[in-house]
C-alpha cells in the first residue's frame, strides 16, 4: 500500500511525521507481497522477521485449453501436467463457456466457496449471469430462505430496487463484487459470502487487496487487469485468497489462460515481486510539495537544512538515487519549495548552510495555511482560490446549484464522459435562475445545444467547467431525489459511480469549508458550506438527518424509524427494545439495543454541550467596569 499512488504518498507522509517526532511510538508492517524489504528497513529503522509459514496449504494451477498443469519451480519451463478436466460439455456449453468455468466452480460449489477473479466489471456480471444460466435446478435450494433474506436486503438498499442480475444470481448462491456496487450492496454481498449463504463470487482485481473474502478454490478468468498484463504482486494478492484456515484443509488456484499467453504467464510465475517505490514524487502536489508545505506550516522544519534533513530520513530519501537519477534530493527539494513560493503558499529565501549568514526560515502564507488545514490537492488550490473568489462577485442563492459545483471535486471532472442528451435535458428543466448558474460558470446554452445535437463547436470551452457542472448536476439531482439508483439510471452511470461521486463531494465540501475559515474574505461561505457538507454527508431529506446521526442507522432504516413515529433522537433515546423489534422489520434484538444505546449517548453529548453553552453564557465576566472599579478602590485602600 506505501507504494500506491497518492495513498502510499499519505501514508508515507505520516510515517515520516512520526519517526521524525516521536521516538517512543512503535510501528508495525505486514506484508506477503514485499520484494525490497532493505529499503522499508531502512525508512522505518526497523527489525525484520520473516517466516514462510502458512496455516493452509496453497496450490498454484494453470489452465490451457482442458489440461490443468502444476505450478512447479523446479520444472524447465514452469509447470508440470497435472491432469485433464472432467466435465460432458455439449457443443453449446462449450460455446457459452469455453473456458470451461462451470467444470471449474462445480468441482468445489456450493459446499465449499470460489472466487473468480474477471478482467472488467462488466465481465463479471456476464460471467455470474452465464454461470448461473447453466446450473442445477438444486442449487437455488441451499440455504433458500437465507438467500430470500438477503434479496430483501439488498432490496431495502436500493429503495425498494434490486440489481436485475443479482435478481436472478442471488437464488443460486452466486453474485458479482465490483466497484458499479455501492457500498451498502458490497458490505451485504460480503457479509452472505463469508456466512457461506452466498459460494460463488465473480470479482474484480479490487477485491484481492483490503478485503477479506477467502475461498477453497481462486480462478483467474485471464492474466489481465482490464487490457493491463497481471503483475506478480497484483497475481500474489489473488491467489492468496484461496485457502480458509480452520475451514479447508487446502487451497487452490487455477490461472486460465489461452495458448497466445503461455509464455507470458510462464515468465510472470518464475519473475521476482516488484520493487515497493516511494510514490512522493510521481504523485507530485500531492506528495512532495504536500509535504514540505506541512512541515513548514506545522513547524516541524523551518528552513532548506532542516527540510533536507527531513526528507533523507523519508522512503523517497532512501529510494532516491534510483527514482531520480537526474537530480540529487536536495535539487528536488530546492526545485519543490521554489514552486511553492511561486504559487503564493510559502514565502522566504531558499538558501543552504553555506548560502546564509544566519538562520533564514521560511514560512508559510494565508493561502498555504488554507491550503494545508483544508487538505486541498495543490494542483487545484490557486484554481479553487479563483471559483471561491468568482463566487463572491454573483453567488446564486435560490438554489444549492452554485454551491453544488463549488463543491464538485477537481480530481473527478476528467474521469468524466457526459452524455450530451442527458446534459441537454437535465439543463433545459432548470429554472431561469439555475441557468444562469452555467452562464456565470463559463457553459454557455448554445454549447449543451449543439454538442446535444451532434454539431461542430468552434468555440472553446474549458472541458474541465464543463464536466464540473455537469457532474453538479448528478449531485443537484441526487439532493432532490435521494435516491442513488433513481439518478443512475437518469445519467447512465454506475450506481457506484454516483455514490462515490456524492462521499467524493462531502469530504471535498468540508475541506473547502476548512479552507474558507483560515481566509476572511470567504466568510460568506462557511454556514452555507457547513450545511452543504451535511447535506451530502447523508443525502437524505432533513428530518431524516437527526435519525442517520445515529451509529448503525442507514437511510432505508432511517426511514423505517421516522414512518414507525420515532422522528427524533429523543423518541429513540427512550425507545423500548422490544417494542422496537415489533415495529420495524429485520430488526434484531442486539441490534435495537445498540441503536437505542447509540441514541442515549448521542442525546446526552449533545445536551452536555449546550449545558457547557449555557453555563459559559451564565458566568460572571472578571472584565466588567464594576469589577475594575473594585479592583482599583481596593489597590488604592492598600497603597493608602
Amino acid at each position: 500500500m506505501i507504494g500506491e499512488g497518492s495513498r502510499g504518498a499519505i501514508l508515507e507522509m505520516t510515517l515520516a511525521k512520526i519517526l521524525y517526532t516521536s521516538k517512543t511510538t512503535q510501528i508495525i508492517g505486514m506484508s506477503a507481497t514485499l520484494n525490497n524489504v532493505g529499503d522499508l528497513q531502512q525508512f522505518l529503522q526497523a527489525e525484520y522477521y520473516t517466516d514462510s509459514f502458512r496455516p493452509v496449504e496453497l496450490k498454484e494451477y494453470v489452465k490451457i485449453r482442458e489440461s490443468i498443469y502444476e505450478v512447479d519451480s523446479k520444472a524447465e519451463n514452469g509447470f508440470t501436467f497435472s491432469h485433464r478436466l472432467n466435465f460432458r460439455y455439449s457443443s453449446n456449453l462449450e460455446r457459452m463457456d469455453p473456458d470451461h468455468l462451470i467444470a471449474l466452480v462445480t468441482e468445489v460449489i456450493p459446499n465449499y466457496s470460489c472466487l473468480v477473479f474477471c478482467p472488467t466489471k462488466k465481465n463479471c456480471e456476464n460471467v455470474a449471469e452465464m454461470i448461473c444460466k447453466y446450473l442445477n435446478k438444486e442449487y437455488e435450494n441451499h440455504r433458500k430462505k437465507e438467500k430470500q433474506d438477503l434479496l430483501m436486503n439488498l432490496k431495502n438498499i436500493g429503495n425498494g430496487t434490486v440489481c436485475p442480475v443479482l435478481k436472478r444470481t442471488v437464488s443460486f448462491g452466486i453474485a458479482y463484487h465490483h466497484s458499479g456496487l455501492t457500498s451498502d450492496e458490497r458490505k451485504s454481498i460480503e457479509e452472505a459470502y463469508s456466512a457461506g449463504v452466498l459460494c460463488l463470487l465473480t470479482c474484480t482485481s479490487t477485491l484481492a487487496a483490503g478485503v477479506n473474502l477467502p475461498a477453497r478454490r481462486v480462478i483467474l478468468r485471464a492474466p489481465y487487469v482490464a487490457t493491463e498484463f497481471l503483475k506478480k504482486n497484483q497475481y500474489k494478492q489473488m491467489i492468496g485468497r484461496a485457502g480458509r484456515a480452520g475451514i479447508d484443509s487446502a487451497g487452490e488456484s487455477i490461472l486460465i489462460v489461452q495458448e497466445k499467453d503461455k509464455h507470458l504467464v510462464q515468465d510472470l510465475i518464475s519473475s521476482p515481486l516488484e520493487n515497493c517505490c516511494s510514490s512522493l514524487l510521481l504523485e507530485f502536489t500531492k506528495g512532495i510539495q504536500n509535504l514540505l508545505l506541512s512541515l513548514v506550516g506545522l513547524q516541524i522544519a523551518r528552513n532548506f537544512e532542516e527540510i533536507c534533513n527531513f526528507m533523507c530520513g523519508t522512503l523517497f530519501g532512501v529510494q532516491q538515487k534510483t527514482l531520480s537519477k537526474e537530480k540529487s534530493l536536495s535539487d528536488i527539494i530546492k526545485e519543490s519549495l521554489e514552486s511553492l513560493i511561486e504559487k503564493g503558499l510559502l514565502k522566504g529565501k531558499i538558501m543552504s548552510e553555506k548560502e546564509q549568514k544566519s538562520p533564514s526560515n521560511l514560512a508559510i502564507t494565508q493561502l498555504g495555511q488554507a491550503a494545508y488545514k483544508g487538505s486541498i490537492d495543490l494542483a487545484y488550490c490557486n484554481a479553487l482560490y479563483r471559483d471561491l473568489k468568482k463566487g463572491l462577485e454573483g453567488l446564486v442563492l435560490e438554489s444549492c446549484l452554485h454551491l453544488l459545483y463549488l463543491a464538485t471535486p477537481y480530481d473527478m471532472i476528467y474521469h468524466c464522459n457526459p452524455d450530451w442528451m442527458v446534459y441537454f435535458k437535465q439543463y433545459t428543466q432548470l429554472s431561469a435562475v439555475e441557468q444562469k448558474v452555467a452562464d456565470i460558470v463559463g457553459v454557455p446554452e448554445s454549447f449543451i445545444t449543439k454538442k446535444a445535437s451532434g454539431q461542430v463547436i468552434r468555440r472553446d470551452v474549458d472541458i474541465g467547467v464543463i464536466n464540473r457542472l455537469y457532474l453538479s448536476f448528478v449531485l443537484y439531482a441526487l439532493l432532490k431525489d435521494t435516491n442513488v439508483w433513481m439518478v443512475s439510471e437518469k445519467f447512465n452511470l454506475s450506481r457506484g459511480y454516483v455514490q462515490n461521486l456524492l462521499n467524493s463531494a462531502a469530504t471535498f465540501c468540508s475541506c473547502v469549508l476548512h479552507f474558507c475559515e483560515e481566509l476572511e474574505e470567504f466568510w460568506v461561505y462557511k454556514a452555507l458550506l457547513t450545511e452543504l457538507t451535511k447535506r451530502l454527508t447523508f443525502c437524505v431529506k432533513a428530518e431524516l438527518i437527526p435519525l442517520m446521526e445515529v451509529a448503525g442507522v442507514l437511510e432505508a432504516r432511517a426511514k423505517q424509524l421516522y414512518n414507525a413515529g420515532y422522528k427524533t433522537l429523543a423518541h429513540l433515546a427512550n425507545a423500548n427494545p422490544e417494542i422496537l423489534v415489533k415495529m420495524i422489520e429485520h430488526v434484531s434484538r442486539r441490534q435495537a439495543r445498540q441503536i437505542i444505546s447509540s441514541a442515549k449517548m448521542l442525546l446526552s453529548e449533545k445536551a452536555e454541550a449546550l449545558q457547557e453553552e449555557v453555563e459559559e453564557l451564565l458566568q460572571m465576566p472578571t472584565d466588567t467596569p464594576e469589577g475594575l472599579l473594585t479592583t482599583a478602590t481596593e489597590n488604592h485602600e492598600a497603597t493608602a
